[in-house]
């Protein structure tokens, strides 16, 4: 499972120049975050290193299913700009490994979805908090790691930013495996957006509604 991010255009949450965000860290954090307890082990988000994790996400940018979608295989140069260009910037985006039970498989990228282009294509509000994913290990396709991770993003997400009431994603409408994996995970369909390089769903999962869900899967 991808999540449907492309490297171009909206929805990229790499740093968009002009005015501050007015916050000291505009995610509150996120290395400070904690771990979160699922039924696959114990999860981390880990800020990305380049001198450590470069290899790595390069090896899985260059796998074809990730590639489709995200639009950065080549060498490592191709994924050191796209890192550097979030963690050079102001905090808006923040590019983190997935460690489950201390192995690292699968790249995030936590960013503001209220200071990132994307707010041009949907209602923002304030805080709004976007979310991609990749499973770098292809074993874990398909067999249910992607809704049970992203729902424990989300819970982190709404247990350190207070402020934030929604997470919001918007992968590739013809990306089936990842609107199903957040639909899975709690999030809800809210409408078809038009982007400068894909059409794109997207998917909402309001801090409200939380208390509705079932237990963590």
């Amino acid at each position: 499972m991808t999540g449907g991010q492309r490297r171009q255009g909206c929805g990229t949450g790499v740093r968009v120049p002009g005015p501050g965000t007015g916050d000291a860290d505009p995610l509150d954090d996120v290395a400070s975050w904690g771990s979160a307890s699922t039924r696959r082990g114990t999860f981390t988000l880990v800020p990305v290193d380049l001198s450590r994790d470069l290899d790595l996400i390069t090896g899985w940018m260059n796998d074809p299913a990730v590639a489709a979608f995200w639009e950065l295989a080549g060498p490592a140069d191709v994924t050191r700009a796209h890192l550097a260009a979030q963690l050079d910037g102001d905090g808006r985006s923040v590019p983190c490994l997935g460690v489950l039970d201390g192995v690292p498989g699968s790249y995030w990228e936590l960013y503001r979805a209220d200071l990132d282009p994307l707010a041009g294509h949907y209602p923002a509000r304030p805080h709004d908090t976007g979310v991609h994913l990749l499973l770098g290990r292809t074993a874990e396709r398909g067999r249910g790691l992607g809704t049970t991770l992203l729902r424990a993003v989300a819970d982190l997400v709404f247990d350190h930013r207070a402020r934030c009431e929604r997470v919001v994603a918007e992968p590739a409408v013809e990306n089936t495996p990842s609107v199903a994996a957040f639909l899975n995970a709690g999030f809800r369909y809210s409408q078809e957006i038009e982007l400068p390089d894909k059409r794109a769903a997207l998917m909402l999962r309001e801090r409200p509604l939380r208390h509705l869900l079932g237990p963590p899967p």
